[in-house]
């Protein structure tokens, strides 16, 4: 719609620019960088976590081409990270997002990152366990609605499934369903009514195809005592807001 403003959400830009290139007719021959730039030349505005795709350990930034919404997000600045010249990331900081926000640009790189996941997932469908298809480009999403089918959906399989991994094998992953889903705002029941799944996110750099036999390997042993798992958590404490980060959870046996 005309004038409708349009805000992108970067974290993940270089694996979206990396499948409009290999998907995308009149993109073969264009770079991950010429992708990217066309891409934000149609938002009026950007938010980044740049932990994914800026490739720093913390940190992030929003930028816009609209004076007014920059005048606006500076005032927020000062009470919440200091004034611009010396609150929020360090230099130090900011050097490093510079380097990686250009070197994830390049091509040889993603796609490594990218067939890693594909990696894990043809490891997963060699045990059979489901998860949700294809296969992303920078997580698997494990459907726990399928596998723990013995937990009822008040007590969270995805969380559930999620406290299992670590237990097998030290592996944190993350609840994406029943318990980010949070409470409806006006019956503030809990939201059972979308999917439940658990994100294997793949972190950049860090990770070999050792790593994701052994993840794979934990998820099977899950899947293989999967009805042996018969209940799951209840909340203890949560917070009103986005209670999935802090939420305090116990067992139920």
């Amino acid at each position: 719609m005309a004038g409708v403003p349009v805000n992108i959400d970067s974290a993940r830009f270089v694996e979206n620019a990396y499948f409009i290139k290999t998907r995308e007719e009149g993109y073969a021959d264009k770079t991950i960088l010429e992708i990217a730039r066309e891409m934000f030349s149609y938002a009026d505005s950007m938010t980044m976590s740049a932990k994914k795709d800026g490739l720093v350990n913390m940190g992030g930034f929003i930028a816009t081409n609209k004076e007014d919404w920059y005048e606006g997000a500076k005032l927020f600045c000062i009470p919440f990270e200091g004034f611009l010249t010396y609150g929020g990331m360090n230099g130090r900081d900011m050097d490093a997002l510079a380097v990686g926000l250009r070197e994830n640009c390049d091509f040889d790189m993603v796609e490594t990152r990218i067939k890693q996941v594909q990696y894990l997932a043809d490891k997963l469908d060699e045990y059979g366990i489901p998860y949700q298809r294809p296969a992303g480009g920078h997580a698997i999403f494990v459907d726990a609605d399928k596998i723990l089918t013995n937990v009822p959906k008040e007590e969270f399989p995805a969380q559930t499934l999620t406290c299992e991994l670590y237990l097998e094998a030290g592996i944190r992953a993350c609840e994406i369903g029943y318990m980010l889903a949070d409470r409806d705002p006006v019956t503030r029941e809990n939201r059972f009514g979308g999917l439940d799944f658990v994100r294997l996110c793949i972190p950049r750099r860090v990770y070999t195809n050792n790593h994701m036999d052994v993840i794979a390997a934990a998820l099977k042993n899950v899947y293989d005592r999967r009805d042996t798992i018969k209940h799951g958590v209840r909340i203890t404490w949560e917070a009103e807001l986005m209670r999935h980060f802090t939420v305090q959870l116990e067992r139920i046996k």
